[in-house]
């Protein structure tokens, strides 16, 4: 709750708005951003895309980047922010997109997860596992991988709940950089 309190100070100050786009987190990293008192100031809304399809028709992932890539990367994580932010009329949007567990999905191992952050400038994406502390993270080998995989480490509420605090991390950084 600590950051998300300071990402909605944070925003205020610079008159900027955000909004999400959630998978695996369903709606958690808006909940968490909402329980703050005061965030109606810059909280616009968030989509919850669980399900793949509704990454195309609700966030505009295109079907190009859906079969190129699959609903775990960081090119559909980019999209899905890119998304957020056009459809909800946010300065800043916000995405969340990986597997929480218990099982591997479409050989994506249990914690690969992605964050995808879209500004009024640019658009990104990292693995959540880049942004949050060292022990709540591990490297894992996947086969057709040439390197181990960061990605987040726990159960799958503990993965969810990281993820969480990986968005939220990644939102203060690239928030605090701008003027």
């Amino acid at each position: 709750m600590l950051k998300a309190a300071q990402l909605i100070d944070e925003l205020v100050s610079r008159n900027f708005t955000i909004a999400f786009c959630e998978s695996l987190t369903a709606g958690r990293a808006c909940a968490t951003v909402a329980d703050v008192p005061g965030a109606s100031r810059v909280l616009r809304g968030g989509l919850v895309t669980y399900a793949t399809d509704l990454k195309e028709s609700l966030a505009g992932v295109s079907s190009g980047v859906l079969e190129a890539y699959g609903p775990v990367s960081p090119e559909t994580a980019r999209e899905m922010a890119r998304g957020a932010r056009r459809v909800c009329g946010a300065t800043w949007g916000a995405s969340l997109t990986g597997v929480a567990g218990p099982d591997l999905q479409d050989g994506h191992p249990v914690g690969e997860v992605y964050i995808g952050i879209s500004g009024p400038n640019w658009t990104a994406a990292w693995p959540a596992a880049e942004l949050v502390a060292p022990e709540v993270a591990r490297f894992t080998v996947v086969e057709g991988h040439g390197t181990p995989l960061h990605v987040l480490a726990g159960s799958r509420e503990e993965i969810r709940a990281h993820a969480v605090d990986a968005v939220l991390e990644g939102l203060l950084r690239v928030v605090r950089e701008q003027n």
